[in-house]
């Protein structure tokens, strides 16, 4: 089961092997805190790679977006956007 949980930055220096273990083994995700400011997230590296694929595949997708849309206001694009969901909805 995957956990989130927050780790001090002075904690997560002295317990970095056993975070590592737990990201790379149980898919943790672990919050590095410093001060109480989020700083940074351990995860695993296939947990990266996925999120690397998926943000390829969301800027892939919001280009074609972007170039079928250009030279349009975006009103005129925010009022094709509404129609779509309200097409879809009535399906």
């Amino acid at each position: 089961m995957q956990v989130q949980k927050t780790e001090s930055a002075m904690t997560a220096r002295k317990n970095f092997g056993r975070l590592l273990e737990e990201a790379y083994y149980r898919g943790d995700e672990i919050v590095i805190e410093r001060a109480g400011k989020p700083m940074a997230v351990i995860i695993s590296f296939a947990e990266f790679e996925e999120f690397k694929q998926q943000r390829e595949k969301d800027f892939e997708i919001l280009g074609k977006i972007r170039s079928k849309n250009q030279g349009m206001k975006p009103e005129e694009v925010e009022t094709a956007v509404e129609s779509a969901i309200s097409e879809i909805r009535k399906g």
